[in-house]
């Protein structure tokens, strides 16, 4: 090791001697600079990542390696001097391995003078730091490889421009091997090889923060190869070609072709081994979850998975395909064999083709595809089955593969989160069609079901109630397997020590028989499961059959087993509004992109809320842009929050005016909506809008006056209405916004929390507007810049963080239970028209539908947003026709407030460790020239220090011999 160090040493004094290093690391530099600001435009990205760096890496690696490498032994042959090497008391591959090391070494110093742009970026935004140190072990393994053929090439001829070009030339036809523009020319099968071989497609999971023993071991071989070729080349000068040497030749090369075989048969080998790899993302984005893991091993049968994938298929969608088996596989290893997961190529298979098209549904996907002289359309499979018995889900080309807009025209193909996308359809296809009777079967401890009544104390409507829920019980223990117990306690004749012992123990009250009776009565129905307690609510207009529905429902919630259900109330799905009936305004619901999103994982249902209650299977009540209601319809959201649901009230007091004639952009404000309600929960929507420097650019109609006519034109300007918010301001402890990127909220209205009233509830801030926001009360949202030519809307004053999204978990008060049940008043009203038009006077005894209960259990929960227009689809079709995709953080946003609501924790938890953007700061144009430029400076001032260093070397000491007097 002596000698090795001794050679590096000076080989490195060489480089250090003379201006070299500095050229060629500055030319390096200069590229890597170039290419990341300007050639991937990084500022246009607008992501905290380093990845464009690395993508240009195994492209700018082949010019610096050849640079360095071309003197090592061509300039040896060149003076004579390799005899002289080669006969002194060192071994050839002391010699080679020194040389390697010397220009490894130099590698790192190019290398790490890039630091400055990581530490930059870090600066600008949340930076993943685990990619970013994946990339750069990458990239000095790829060095390595590159070194191993320069310094192979170098050492065949002695002239120095010759290496140069002979080892960019066999470089780049590694690197070229791999490419799409090679590949595309292939089958799916033959591309596949080309990319295993190609040191670019190589570095692709690398650069996305990636370690697989796969690719290590690939450069790795890859330079012990051309190492060996350099060795064996480099002897053979000292041989003499007679026969005397034959044997020590033909056993040299024999050495070099074993060596060569092994290598290839453990690529081979490897190729199959697709677990051995090293997730450094921060959220472990590229490898299977617990949850998901959890959900698989525990499948009660066999579930298959299936990859139909063409031959031959899009160019853009070719890279992809890799990987999906790769995680495919995962599923199977995870699972122990009870995931069954196979790959076909329909073409090639009539029967296959067959029965993917008729049974599921799945055809080829035309693609237009552009060739060199041509353009063709083909038609290729690009689909993926989950099935499990006789139920299936297919993933097809929409579902699987997300396509971005770049800066240059070309389009950024990458999969959309391949693993939420097959746990959720594995979760679908196991869970969302099982029977009752299996819900029982996976829950060991079974289910209590506790009746607490008074028989001979209930009105009159309610009277027949005890017989319909014994005999529907009975009917559900027959199914339970003895898994369903009910236990009714009769309160008549019972001491009333013991009576206020049950109402501590279940949190129950006595029901009050009308409003202002003090006549009290007992009808309650408890399931118990475990240590919870849910509360089922009867009225008296129930048979047997509703009773049997609210019962499954609450067993069902309570289980695992069922695709939750989510009952949606948007103002078209109730009554049109007056405006609307007479043919003013637009009645069409705006929010069919949330509901088609949720359809992919829930069952989706629109409720009707004028009859006072939500149907016993809703498991999350979903309230968008909340309007025009009744004392009924909040009567109906109370109740369900008394029960232990679950809200969400996307709660906004303005909405966009979407009516044919409105003239402008203006929105309107929201009337007889949910805001009393949530005020008595502690949570005050305010009436005006948020406005904030932070915000998202939106292309918006503007006025111009040319020449005296006025025209519009639309123009991409700060729009403060629409209020961004970033990591720093939302709830980092809470998984409905822990992975988010960023949010828009459009439109919102800030919200105000009662300490008092949420004292005892646990409460979480979602989201919250910059420091830099502000309110206003107008809603005047088009811009003036008549009057505001800077911006167009006026300065705003008291700037301070506003409360913009909330979540709440505990007990509630009712609204109403202290008000008169508005169902009453309803029924008082219609009495008293029907008395007016057929002269009746009889007076009829008026009592409650169902008494009022007063307070919820701990296990509610609530989620309030103080806008419902950031998933409305016309704002989603505007920035989506842009090519804007910060649309997709609201959805996603959506999505993790319904799984928290729901509880589902697995879902939640893989879509939050999906791949997400990390944006950076909001800046300024000087702010992003300040840094790049930054970069540039640390850059110059690095290479400034090189050249010192080595002016200093070239002062101070004499040249170098080889080796010392004792090694000599």
């Amino acid at each position: 090791m002596k000698q090795i160090f001794a050679i590096t040493g000076k080989e490195l004094k060489t480089y250090f001697g003379t201006p070299m290093a500095a050229i060629f690391i500055g030319s390096f530099l200069l590229c890597a600079l170039f290419s990341f600001f300007w050639l991937e435009t990084f500022f246009a990205r607008n992501t905290a990542d380093i990845r464009p760096l690395f993508r240009w890496m195994p492209l700018l690696m082949i010019f610096l390696v050849a640079a360095l490498t071309m003197r090592q032994w061509s300039e040896e042959q060149k003076l004579g001097t390799l005899e002289v090497l080669l006969t002194l008391p060192v071994r050839i591959h002391q010699l080679v391995l020194g040389k390697f090391l010397a220009v490894l070494t130099l590698t790192c110093c190019a290398l790490l003078l890039t630091a400055a742009l990581p530490l930059s970026v870090a600066m600008m935004g949340n930076l993943d730091w685990g990619p970013v140190i994946g990339g750069y072990l990458g990239t000095l393994l790829m060095a390595a490889a590159y070194i191993s053929i320069g310094l192979f090439v170098s050492s065949r001829t002695d002239n120095q421009i010759i290496s140069l070009m002979l080892t960019v030339l066999l470089a780049g036809l590694f690197y070229l091997t791999g490419s799409s523009g090679v590949t595309d020319f292939f089958g799916d099968r033959a591309a596949e090889l080309l990319r295993a071989i190609g040191t670019g497609s190589r570095f692709a999971s690398i650069e996305r923060g990636v370690i697989d023993l796969r690719d290590i071991f690939y450069y790795l071989s890859l330079a012990l190869f051309f190492l060996t070729l350099n060795i064996y080349f480099l002897d053979r000068k000292r041989w003499s070609f007679a026969e005397n040497s034959a044997v020590y030749r033909k056993n040299g090369l024999i050495a070099v072709l074993l060596i060569a075989a092994n290598l290839l048969a453990a690529n081979v080998w490897l190729d199959k081994v697709s677990t051995a790899r090293l997730d450094l993302t921060a959220q472990q984005e590229y490898s299977l979850s617990p949850a998901t893991r959890d959900i698989i091993a525990n499948l009660p049968e066999p579930l298959i998975m299936r990859g139909y994938f063409s031959a031959k298929t899009h160019p853009l969608l070719a890279p992809l395909v890799p990987r999906i088996k790769d995680l495919m596989t995962e599923y199977r290893i995870a699972s122990r064999g009870r995931v069954q997961v196979s790959f076909v190529d329909p073409k090639f298979d009539e029967a296959i083709e067959t029965e993917a098209n008729q049974q599921y549904g799945i055809k080829p996907v035309p693609f237009q595809v552009a060739g060199r002289y041509e353009a063709s359309v083909l038609n290729s499979y690009f689909h993926i089955l989950v099935k499990y018995g006789d139920q299936f889900v297919t993933l097809g080309f929409n579902d699987l593969v997300e396509v971005k807009p770049k800066s240059d025209g070309q389009l950024e193909v990458s999969l959309r989160n391949l693993e939420y996308d097959l746990t959720k359809s594995i979760k679908k296809n196991v869970y969302g069609f099982q029977s009752l009777a299996s819900v029982f079967a996976d829950n060991p401890e079974g289910y209590r079901l506790i009746g607490i009544m008074t028989p001979q104390a209930l009105p009159e409507p309610f009277r027949a109630m005890p017989a319909a829920i014994g005999k529907v019980v009975e009917g559900l223990q027959q199914e339970s397997g003895g898994k369903l117990v009910y236990e009714e306690k009769d309160l008549d004749g019972m001491p009333e020590a013991e009576r206020r012992q049950l109402n501590e123990q279940f949190d129950i009250e006595p029901l009050q028989i009308t409003f202002l009776s003090n006549d009290t009565f007992y009808l309650h129905l408890l399931l118990q499961t475990g240590n919870d307690l849910e509360r089922i609510y009867l009225t008296p207009d129930m048979g047997e059959a509703e009773i049997r529905q609210e019962i499954e429902g609450a067993i069902k919630r309570n289980g695992s087993g069922f695709t939750k259900t989510i009952g949606i109330w948007t103002a078209a799905a109730g009554a049109a509004p007056p405006m609307e009936m007479m043919g003013h305004g637009d009645s069409k619901d705006n929010y069919q992109i949330l509901q088609q999103l949720l359809r992919e994982n829930y069952n989706l249902k629109q409720v009707d809320l004028s009859q006072g209650r939500v149907p016993g299977d809703i498991d999350v009540l979903l309230l968008v842009a909340p309007g025009d209601m009744t004392d009924v319809d909040r009567l109906a959201i109370d109740k369900y929050m008394m029960q232990g649901g679950a809200v969400v009230a996307l709660a906004g007091n303005y909405l966009l005016d979407m009516s044919p004639y409105a003239q402008s952009l203006q929105v309107n404000q929201v009337k007889d909506g949910v805001a009393e309600l949530l005020n008595h929960y502690g949570i005050k929507v305010a009436g005006s809008m948020v406005m904030d420097r932070q915000n998202e650019p939106f292309p918006i109609p503007v006025s111009r006056d040319i020449g005296g006519m006025t025209i519009q034109e639309i123009q991409r300007i700060d729009y403060p209405y629409f209020v961004d918010v970033r990591p720093e301001n939302m709830a980092a402890d809470n998984p409905i916004t822990a992975s988010l990127p960023a949010v828009t909220m459009n439109w919102v209205s800030p919200l105000e929390l009662d300490e008092k009233k949420l004292e005892d509830r646990d409460v979480s801030v979602l989201l919250k507007s910059s420091s830099e926001s502000w309110l206003n009360d107008a809603p005047d949202i088009e811009p003036d810049f008549e009057r505001y030519p800077e911006n167009g809307f006026a300065a705003g004053d008291n700037y301070q963080q506003q409360k913009l999204a909330v979540a709440v978990t505990g007990s509630f008060a009712s609204y109403f239970q202290d008000r008169e049940d508005p169902r009453l008043r309803r029924s008082r009203d219609k009495e008293k028209k029907g008395r007016t038009e057929n002269g009746a006077t009889a007076a009829k005894t008026r009592q409650s539908p169902m008494p009022i209960i007063k307070n919820s259990p701990p296990t509610a929960r609530l989620v309030v947003i103080g806008s419902a227009e950031f998933v409305n689809d016309t704002v989603i079709r505007m920035s989506q026709g842009l090519g804007m995709d910060r649309f997709l953080n609201s959805l996603e946003f959506m999505q993790n407030v319904v799984d928290w609501a729901v509880a589902d924790e697995d879902l939640l938890t893989i879509r939050s460790r999906g791949s997400h953007a990390r944006l950076l700061k909001p800046m300024s144009r000087r702010e992003q020239t300040f840094w790049e430029w930054m970069n540039y400076g640390a850059a110059l001032a690095a290479l400034v220090g090189v050249s010192i260093f080595g002016a200093n070397r070239r002062k101070k000491e004499a040249p170098m011999q080889l080796l010392g007097e004792n090694e000599r």
